[in-house]
C-alpha cells in the first residue's frame, strides 16, 4: 500500500500527471475487490493491481490514452465480469465491480504525502474519494470501507488508512531483513528493532517502516500490547533472545515466537523454567518459530513464519 503512494507522489513532484484507479465496489466472484488500486503515469509506469486480466489491460490502457490529453477528468467505470453484458469486462468469471479514474498532479502532493506520513507512523486516518475530488483526513470510520454510489456523476467512497496488523522483529540480522520483506507484502505494519549501532541488513532495511535502535534491557516500553500485534525475536545471541523472551512472556500480544533450532529451544525453556517461568507461560510461544518445511535460507525461514502467522490469524 504504502509504495503506491510513494510512486505517485515521486512523479507528481517532477511534473507528470497520474491517474490513480481504485475499485470502490465489487459483488460476486470479481477479481478486483473493493479497495484494489493502481497508478498509471504520464511516462507510462504503472503499479499495483485493479484484479489483472484483459479487464485490468483494457482500463490501464485508456488511463494512458487520457493521460496524452490535456483534459483530465474523475469518472467511473462499471465492469461486469460476464460476456455479452453491457459494461462487459471481457471476462467471465462473473460478478462486477465499478473502478474510479482519479487523475492526480502536484496540486495533490500534499494529500498523498499525508497518506504516506500516516502509513509509515501507523496513524489511522480515512482516504476519502467522491466526483469532486481526492481528500484525507485523521477521522477514522467504523468500518474498513464506506461506499455510496447514486449515480455515475453522484458518488462517495471512503477507505480506513493505517495497518490493522503490525509486526515487531526484534533483531536486524539477514532473516530479519527478509521477514521485513515478506511481511511488508502482506500488508503488515513492519517495526525492526536491533541493540547495535552498525550493521548492514538493519541499516540496509528498506521494507520496514519503522527502524528502532535500543536497549534489549527495556525492550518492552519498546513494544505496546495488542491482539493485532505479532512479535517474532530473532536477535544474534542466545542470551538476548532469552533476555528479550523473558520480559515479554507475560504480555498481550497475538503471536510471541523466537527462532533457533530445537536444541537451542529446548535449552532456552530449561533455563527459564529455573527461573520461575511455568509451563503454561512458556507453551504459549512459538519455538522453534514457523512451519516445520525444514526451511534453510532467510526467505524460506521468513515464508514459514508468515504461514504459521497467517494460519493462527485466519483461525480467530
Amino acid at each position: 500500500m504504502i509504495a503506491l503512494w510513494q510512486h505517485i507522489l515521486a512523479k507528481i513532484q517532477t511534473g507528470q500527471k497520474v491517474y490513480l484507479l481504485t475499485t470502490i465496489h465489487n459483488q460476486g466472484s470479481s477479481p478486483g475487490r473493493q479497495g484494489f488500486k493502481m497508478m498509471v503515469a504520464e511516462d507510462g509506469f504503472i503499479y499495483g493491481s485493479i484484479g489483472g486480466g484483459v479487464m485490468e489491460y483494457n482500463l490501464v490502457e485508456e488511463a494512458r490514452r487520457a493521460l496524452r490529453g490535456d483534459d483530465l477528468k474523475i469518472y467511473l467505470k462499471k465492469q461486469v465480469h460476464r460476456g455479452g453484458k453491457e459494461d462487459s469486462s471481457g471476462m467471465i468469471c462473473s460478478g462486477e465491480q465499478t473502478v474510479v479514474f482519479h487523475p492526480l498532479g502536484q496540486i495533490q502532493s500534499n494529500t498523498v504525502q499525508k497518506i504516506i506520513e500516516a502509513l509509515q507512523n501507523n496513524k489511522r486516518g480515512t482516504l476519502r474519494l467522491s466526483h469532486h475530488g481526492i481528500d484525507y483526513d485523521h477521522h477514522t470510520l467504523k468500518r474498513k470501507f464506506e461506499c455510496t454510489i447514486s449515480s455515475p456523476h453522484e458518488w462517495m467512497y471512503g477507505e480506513a488508512i493505517g495497518f490493522k496488523n503490525a509486526i515487531f522483529i526484534i533483531g536486524g540480522g539477514h532473516v530479519s531483513l527478509a521477514v521485513s520483506d515478506v511481511f511488508s507484502k502482506l500488508g503488515f505494519h513492519v517495526s525492526v528493532l536491533d541493540d547495535r549501532d552498525q550493521v548492514n541488513t538493519f541499516g540496509d532495511n528498506n521494507f520496514a517502516h519503522r527502524k528502532v535502535q535500543v536497549s534489549y534491557k527495556d525492550i518492552a516500553k519498546h513494544l505496546p500490547e495488542g491482539k493485532n500485534h505479532y512479535v517474532v525475536i530473532m536477535t544474534n545471541t542466545f542470551v538476548d533472545d532469552k533476555l528479550v523472551l523473558g520480559q515479554l512472556i507475560r504480555s498481550n500480544y497475538g503471536y510471541l515466537g523466537v527462532l533457533g533450532s530445537r536444541s537451542k529451544i529446548a535449552t532456552m525453556r530449561k533455563v527459564m523454567l529455573a527461573e520461575g517461568f511455568s509451563e503454561a507461560e512458556l507453551d504459549k510461544v512459538h519455538a522453534p518459530i514457523g512451519l516445520p518445511i525444514n526451511s534453510e535460507t532467510p526467505y524460506e525461514i521468513a515464508i514459514s513464519i508468515a504461514a504459521q502467522l497467517i494460519g493462527l490469524m485466519n483461525k480467530k
